[in-house]
Formats: C-alpha cells, structure tokens, sequence
C-alpha cells in the first residue's frame, strides 16, 4: 500500500491527534490562505497568490502591473499549502475548500510555459535567466515542491490537473538536463524525493531516471556552482559558490560522511537518496544514508530531535556543537528528519529510525507552531532569555515568540501538509506485514489487503496504553502485526485478551502474527516512567545538566511557572519527580512534572566574592512543545544538576 493511501485509509478519531487534525483543518489552512493572499493584519508579506496573477497575466498579456515579490523560493508555499490541503481533503471532504484549491491549480496552469516551465520569480523578474543560476535561484525546489503536491492532490482528490501541470513542468525539467544533456545540480535539493514520488504515483520510468541522475551527478564535478557563477556572474542574494558544504556538493553522495551545511538541503537530499536506493536496491547508496544518518542522530542532533545547530547557514556544525540558547533547529530541517528517517524505515526495518521520528515529532515540529494554530517559529532554541532571546546580535534568530508569518515561510505549510499526512508515519503496509509505527487513536482501513479495519485506542503520548481492536469482514483477519516498542519503554507488556504474551522482537519491533476476530484485543503497555537524560561531556552546553523525559515527550522549565526566573533552579540529583494528574484545561491538555532542586540566589552585582545561597523548591517542567504559549518569558530545557 503506497503512503498516500494510506492518507485516505486512516481515520484519526480521538486522543492527542485528533485535536491537531481538527486543528489544522479549521485553523491552520485557512490561516495560511488567507496570509498567502496578504490577508493576515500585521503579518509578513506573503504576495504568493499574487506572483502567479503577475505570471499569468504577462504570459498572456506579455506584461503584468507589479513587481515579483518575496523570496526567490516563493512559489513553494503555495504548493505546501495545497499538498496540505489535499491530505485533508482526503480525510474531510469539503466542497468550498476543494473549489478555492481548484481555482488556485488553474491559476499555477495559466502561470505555466507552452514548454512546461513553470517559476513565477523568473516568469516576472528575470525571463532570460532561466537554469543559469542552479546555486541560488531555487527552480528545481520549487519544481520539487509542486510535484509534490500534484502527486497529493490527484491521489487525494482524484483530480488530475495539477498532475498534469507538473508532469509537462517535469518533462521540461528532463528535456534540459537529459535530453539535452545540460550541467548542473540543485543547489537547494528537494526535487529528488519528489521525482520519486513522480515516478511511483505515474509509473513514468523518467521521472526516476531524472531523480538518479540528479543524485548521481551531485559533487561529481564539485566545482559546478563556482564555474556557474563565473560563467553567467548574476547573483540573487551572494551565496559564496565555494562553500560546498553549505549546498551540498563538496563531493559525490555516496562519499559524504557527515552531515554538514545547510541542514533542510542535507536531510531532503538524504530522503531521496534513501528512497531511491529502495526503490534500485542500491546498496553503497543505502551504506551512503546509514553513516549519514547515524552522525546526525548520534552526534548532530538535539534531544528534541531537532537539527542545524548554527544560525550562519542555517546549518550542522562539528560534532557535538550543540548550544542552547543560539540554536537554530529550524522547523523544516526537523521535518526533513521525519522524512530522511520514514525512508530509512523502509531501507531497514528497524525501530531506531521510528524513534527519531517520534521525538522530532512530538517535540521539535509539535513546537513550531502555537497551539491556537495562528503563529509559528521558524527557529525552535532550547533555551530562551527575553531581553537576549531575538536581541542580541548573535541571538536575533531565536526569537522568543511566535510571529504571525515570516517573509521567509518554508515552515508554516511544511507543518501544515505534515500534520495532515501524519498517516504516513503511523502505519507502515508491507509486504511483511502491518507495522505500528506511531500511536495515534483511530481506525486503519485494510479490508483490500487484509479483509478488514483495525483500531488503535490511546491516550498516548499521556497515557502509556495502546490497545488494538479488529474489526473482521469475514470471521477473522490473518495479520502478521509489528508493533514498535520505543527505546524509552525497557519493560514493555503484551497482552492478547487478558493473557499475558512474549512475542518475538527484533529491531525495536514485537511480531504477532494471528487470526483475529473481533472479540480479539491486544493490549501493549509501555513503562512511561520520568527519566533524566544526560548528554556525553563533549557538549560543553551540556556540562552538569540534564533534561527530563517522561515517554516520547521531552520538559522545560519556563518561567510562568517558575518566580520567572529558571536560570537560578538546578534538579536535586537524587531528588524525586512527580507526574501531575492529566490537566485538560492547561495547555490544551497536559501533564506537568514536579521536580526536587533548588533555587540559587546570588549577589546582583556582575561577580561578587560571595557565596551563592540555595533554598530547596519545586521545579514545575511542561512539555517542550507547549512553551512559549503564555507570553514572553525564561525556558529552558537542559538544567543545572546538583547533589
């Protein structure tokens, strides 16, 4: 069963997802319409609507009244927004939503080239320019993008236009780089996975020799974007050309070794290097993603799962640079992680990957947006000082609330189109099985592979219980069922009615292969205890700290709920932490952790001669994913430890 199926078989119903995907449906898309229509008081300029308008109309008319505006990667936003869009379409029909969707893939039609082209920046403000800036200009990102969603929206909606418009933008895109045999690479990959996509939703063999031949040809020729610039000597906004790390191309894919440069270019590039080596069963592009993977995830990536530890270049460092306060872990490069990673869940079956998913989920991406659904970050700090936070020269991209928009809004509809196809990562349909990958309550409709529905019931990530109940056409369903027991969870019960069972596990995974009728429930218990973590001593931000874990979700201590001052509190190392009962109307719906420390009180003055004072108190943590949501004030996740 393809992903996007899967979009349209599973049917969130209740529990902690349940509220995002109402969310998203009655909030978040038409808040993120009515900003790329301009309509959002006191928010950044979007103009995303309007560039197609400018597009056509000079298409058609050769001029338009207006200028190009935005970033050079604007049109992209647009095509987030309606891959979104089509993910809830498939899950909610909504006759008016479909047809200002529709109205919005006519006007990307009318912005479309005879030739298929398709980019609004180059069709308004530089129509002589096109492909002579790979490095910069974003034209095959922006291509990416709307393949994607037309892959979205003809296998949600069942509407094809879209599809068709970016399959004529795609055989422009092949006919340039193949047919015709021109240079050059992405310099912003993103176009990769979505020729996949392409290529599995048309079974058009080009769409993936295209994919290849972008992801084989990449840093080849290392020198590419330096020959490019002095060949063609304009520039959108002065990328140096010979900074390979930050584009990616320093060398040949297979060779890289660590994650470095530009973060969201990195992960989307490894995403379709992962899928395509799937897909070929090309295994020194699979060893090529596994080291990658593993330096990211064990040396590169913060405990919320978030990654680009650096606001220059928005980019991975060193291993081990991973401040707090100055981080940028960027929305989009945690979402690239989910993708990097559901790929490599499908190279390698094994619950490690499914891990990183969860906690890039859950914590990071959750984090992002405002639980209200109008305001988002961009850039998502571990720890927060108001009067440095969004500040300080060297603090300015660590802002410590959220904006309305930004003019660069990558994040905003990658939030969106990723909490709308969140099926995609909670079940995996194989030809080895059904994998519960994520725990999210409500229904999977398997009746044409398994002859029948299965439902998942969880108060996850809360509560600790998972059960599973079927729902057989014919008697009973033969399913051979993976259910992934998190690292966290070290003593993890099954049950199948009542009885306790050992199944076979392997890889993070529990097997239970069975005939199951609808009286048949099994039960999966995790041990969701409250968990200090502690980083190696090579991350000296880290140094005599640590953070609180309670199941997939990591705390904070902000401080509201704290005198307003958190940089003065450290954990008693030996101290208790206690769980709050469920609380429903904080937070839409938490449970807080009550922590043993202290609180240090200290001379005013800049150093002082005089010894700290310290009183015990009680540390009230919240889930990361919540902060920022009561005004401005202190957070911090990683805390001072002391006996």
């Amino acid at each position: 069963m393809s992903d996007l199926k899967l979009v349209t078989k599973f049917d969130v119903t209740d529990g902690f997802f349940a509220r995002y995907r109402k969310l998203v449906r009655e909030v978040v898309l038409p808040y993120q319409e009515n900003a790329l229509n301009d309509r959002i008081e006191g928010a950044e300029k979007s103009h995303c609507i309007e560039n197609f308008r400018m597009a056509a109309k000079k298409l058609h008319t050769g001029k338009c009244d207006g200028e190009f505006y935005g970033m050079v990667f604007q049109d992209s936003d647009v095509a987030k927004w309606l891959e979104g869009a089509a993910y809830s379409l498939a899950q909610t029909p909504d006759g008016e939503l479909e047809r200002r969707c529709d109205e919005i893939i006519e006007l990307i039609g009318q912005a479309q080239h005879e030739d298929g082209y398709l980019n609004t920046y180059f069709t308004v403000k530089e129509p002589d320019k096109r492909w002579t800036n790979l490095h910069e200009a974003h034209e095959l990102y922006c291509a990416g993008h709307m393949i994607e969603a037309g892959v979205a929206y003809a296998e949600c909606t069942g509407k094809t236009r879209l599809l068709q418009i970016v399959c004529d933008m795609a055989d422009c895109i092949y006919k340039h780089f193949i047919e015709d045999h021109a240079e050059g690479y992405p310099g912003h990959p993103e176009i990769e996975l979505a020729l996949m996509r392409l290529y599995r939703c048309t079974k058009e063999e080009k769409y993936k020799e295209l994919a290849l031949h972008f992801i084989n040809v990449r840093g080849v020729n290392s020198d590419y974007f330096k020959q490019e610039n002095k060949k063609n000597r304009w520039s959108v906004w002065g990328n140096d050309p010979e900074n390979k790390e930050y584009a990616q191309n320093m060398a040949p894919v297979r060779m890289q070794k660590k994650a470095v440069g530009h973060a969201v270019r990195a992960v989307y590039l490894y995403a379709g290097m992962a899928d395509a080596a799937k897909e070929t069963q090309d295994e020194s592009l699979a060893d090529a993603c596994k080291i990658l993977w593993n330096n990211i995830t064990q040396c590169r990536m913060y405990v919320t799962g978030a990654i680009g530890s650096a606001y220059e270049g928005e980019a991975f460092t060193k291993d081990y640079h991973l401040p707090n306060d100055t981080a940028y872990a960027e929305t989009c490069a945690a979402i690239g992680l989910i993708f990097f990673s559901n790929k490599m869940l499908y190279l390698e079956r094994n619950g490690k990957y499914t891990d990183i998913i969860e906690r890039a989920l859950y914590n990071c991406v959750l984090a992002g947006m405002q639980l209200d659904g109008t305001k988002f970050f961009y850039v998502n700090p571990l720890e927060v000082l108001p009067g440095i936070s969004g500040e300080a020269q060297t603090h300015r991209h660590a802002l410590p609330v959220r904006p309305k928009w930004f003019a660069c809004a990558c994040c905003p509809p990658n939030v969106a189109r990723l909490l709308t196809s969140i099926s995609e990562y909670v079940w995996h349909v194989t030809k080895d099985g059904l994998f519960s990958n994520l725990f999210l309550g409500g229904t999977l409709d398997l009746s044409d592979v398994y002859g029948g529905k299965v439902t998942l019931k969880t108060e996850y990530p809360y509560g600790n219980q998972v059960e599973y109940h079927f729902e057989p056409q014919n008697g009973t369903m033969s399913i051979p069922l993976a259910i992934r027991i998190p690292s966290w969870s070290k003593n993890t019960v099954f049950r199948i009615n009542d009885k306790r069972i050992n199944p076979e596990v392997k890889d993070g995974y529990a097997y239970i292969s069975r005939n199951f009728s609808a009286e048949d429930v099994v039960i999966v218990e995790f041990e969701m205890l409250v968990r200090k973590i502690y980083t190696s001593n090579k991350v000296s931000a880290n140094t005599g700290k640590a953070a609180v874990e309670r199941g997939p979700l990591i705390y904070c201590a902000e401080g509201v709920d704290n005198g307003d001052d958190v940089l003065s509190l450290s954990l008693m190392k030996d101290g208790s932490i206690t769980v709050s009962e469920y609380l429903p109307d904080k937070l839409f719906g938490i449970q807080e952790l009550y922590a043993e420390g202290y609180k240090e009180t200290v001379s005013d003055t800049l150093y002082s001669y005089e010894a700290s004072r310290e009183e015990k108190c009680k540390i009230t943590l919240v889930p990361y994913y919540t902060w920022g949501n009561r005004g401005l004030n202190q957070m911090r996740v990683w805390i001072p430890e002391k006996k």
